[in-house]
């Protein structure tokens, strides 16, 4: 048996954590620039806020309705869910953490599955604050399923699915374009040709659908048979590449803004790179100008650059990408965005080094781990390259961010007695 738990409108629990007088209120989380509406409660759901609505459309019924807006708190949200993974992580022998609010946990060897989850259920709230949801079944796919049931139709938010006739009910009344790894142009495809139903899919030939939907869709459909076709992974897969990209909070048009941008951005690809113990070959840096206004000239510019050895090493990274910055920065323009992309990623210890590679190596790692160590004990690019930049004025937009309560002191929660 496998138990997938999913935490319930995640952005919107953790600011709930502090502040419980939000508790049954509406509440939305915009993205970056708080442009766009990416996390809704339930509350906001009924009162008919759609996902992806911008912010600025929407301003007249979030008054009207008593509406809490926050900006996006990323150091908030990836600390709970580290939080909320660790304590569940000690109830099962193994767990796979799916996302930044989901994970799969082995219950192969537990005789009481239900009583299991809610204990696990329970524990989580006590601990973190966060109320998660629970489906178990014999597959990952069917876990899923358990879950979307869970989440919406359940009091205690568990679900077991394992008798067959319950499976057979569930798949009846499951619609295709809610199961997992079913997108819209597949959802559009099925729907075209009279599959309406999880239940429907999975009465079809298995030939038609490895010819129609790949291989994956095969799995899919087997694992809704009950038949296990994806593992529990512990370890995350390395990653093919890191992204660093970013809206900027104001218009940008000079080169000495942008090359502070560019900067920080490479700078973080380059934490990334070395949280996980791989090395990059390929840098790409891109620009753009803002698609929406009509009234400016419209550029999108990109390139790349090869190093001759992988690297983590922020020095290397930054600079590299800020000699591609200027082979495709256009003075006059006013940009909206920009980011970093690294790639040819390979392990650390599987480095290859060029012939003529002058670079003290094993200095460079010492001082990148020093760096790291300080960042991580007294806050995030406490010390950082002065090309970064200190004022950084083009910084996101968040005028409704709430205080990082669990990962900056100056945050911490003070209770007047």
């Amino acid at each position: 048996m496998i138990a997938l738990a999913d935490c319930n409108n995640f952005y919107a629990s953790c600011e709930r954590v502090f502040q419980p007088k939000l508790e049954q209120k509406p509440i939305v989380v915009l993205s970056n620039n708080d442009g766009c509406v990416i996390a809704r409660s339930n509350e906001a759901k009924k009162i008919g806020i759609p996902m992806g609505a911008p912010a600025f459309k929407m301003e007249e019924l979030f008054e009207n309705n008593g509406v809490h807006v926050f900006s996006a708190n990323f150091a908030l949200y990836g600390d709970f869910s580290q939080r909320v993974m660790n304590t569940m992580r000690t109830e099962v022998s193994a767990m796979e953490v799916y996302s930044i609010d989901e994970s799969f946990m082995d219950f192969s060897n537990v005789a009481l599955p239900k009583e299991k989850a809610l204990e696990i259920r329970g524990k989580v709230k006590l601990w973190t604050g966060i109320p998660i949801s629970i489906g178990v079944a014999p597959t990952k796919a069917l876990a899923k399923v358990a879950n979307h049931y869970a989440k919406k139709f359940t009091v205690d938010g568990v679900l077991v699915l394992e008798k067959a006739s319950h499976i057979s009910r569930a798949l009846k009344k499951l619609p295709v374009q809610d199961l997992w790894g079913v997108g819209k142009r597949y959802a559009k495809f099925l729907s075209q040709r009279g599959v309406v139903t999880a239940y429907d899919l999975v009465g079809l030939d298995e030939g038609w659908i490895r010819r129609n939907m790949t291989v994956g869709g095969l799995k899919l459909v087997q694992e809704l048979k009950g038949v296990s076709c994806f593992a529990i992974q512990e370890s995350s897969p390395r990653k093919k590449n890191i992204c660093t990209a970013r809206s900027f909070g104001r218009k940008v048009k000079s080169a000495c803004e942008l090359k502070e941008a560019v900067s920080a951005y490479a700078n973080t690809c380059s934490e990334k790179l070395r949280a996980e113990g791989s090395c990059a070959s390929l840098i790409t840096v891109f620009l753009a100008t803002n698609p929406f206004d009509s009234s400016q000239p419209q550029y999108g510019g990109s390139r790349k650059i090869q190093l001759s050895t992988p690297t983590n090493d922020s020095l290397e990274i930054v600079k590299a990408a800020i000699e591609t910055l200027k082979q495709i920065y256009k003075p006059g323009l006013i940009y909206k965005k920009a980011g970093v992309v690294v790639s040819e990623i390979v392990p650390e210890n599987q480095v290859q080094l060029s012939l003529f590679d002058g670079v003290d190596r094993r200095k460079r790692k010492c001082l990148m781990n020093s760096v790291d160590q300080i960042n991580k004990r007294i806050g995030k690019n406490k010390v950082r390259l002065a090309v970064q930049g200190f004022d950084r004025k083009w910084r996101l937009k968040q005028e409704h961010l709430s205080p990082c309560y669990t990962t900056r002191f100056t945050d911490l929660l003070t209770v007047s007695l």
